[in-house]
């Protein structure tokens, strides 16, 4: 990468939303209960009380995929970052929707208070959404999804080689959707929303 790529306004809103989509993807875990309170402890980040995994294997899950997509974040290949859950079937019950958009033609520095302090309101709004999402399935399973504008063709670091191409099942009807939260700035737009199974998916 040119060392000027990496000064970019572009890369600096990478850093920032990368840093962000792990605080977040890691207080919805936490939210949904998939693992036993005792696993998270309480930080502060944007001075928001927020959940960081004790437990090293699932804080190196999350922060490795997450650390996976800044190259490609930064270059505009990703469109949605998903938090997906799964029943028994490995059928999707619930996903969390990122849906993210960097103005790459922005050339004005970023001002990392005032972005932060706009993410800063999805993670507020996150700790009181859990009345929008549904209870999940005993011995459900999650994972977190990427959805690429187009493939990446070469390898863009360590990391970004652990994004391996996904067999997970889709639903055959366009699903529910309920949004939490939306923001949009000269530098990023982001979208926050739920899916999930349309009425008619979820009959047998």
């Amino acid at each position: 990468m040119d060392p000027s790529d990496a000064q970019s306004p572009q890369a600096e809103t990478a850093r920032i939303l990368v840093e962000f989509l792990e605080v977040a993807i890691t207080s919805i875990v936490f939210l949904k209960g998939v693992y036993p309170a005792g696993a998270f402890e309480r930080r502060r980040y944007m001075n928001v009380v927020v959940q960081r995994a004790r437990q090293p294997q699932l804080r190196d899950y999350i922060q490795s995929a997450v650390n996976g997509l800044l190259p490609f974040i930064r270059k505009g290949l990703v469109e949605r970052v998903a938090v997906i859950f799964f029943n028994t079937d490995n059928i999707p019950v619930e996903k969390y929707i990122f849906k993210l958009n960097i103005n790459r033609s922005c050339s004005s520095n970023v001002e990392e208070g005032a972005l932060e302090f706009t993410l800063r309101s999805f993670l507020i709004k996150l700790s009181v959404s859990q009345s929008l999402s549904r209870i999940l399935p005993r011995d459900c399973r999650w994972e977190i999804t990427a959805y690429f504008c187009s493939l990446p063709q070469l390898s863009t670091g360590k990391n970004a080689d652990l994004w391996i191409p996904t067999d997970t099942k889709q639903w055959q009807q366009p699903p529910l959707i309920t949004p939490i939260k939306s923001m949009s700035s000269d530098p990023l737009c982001v979208q926050l929303y739920l899916e999930h199974p349309s009425l008619s998916e979820a009959k047998p």
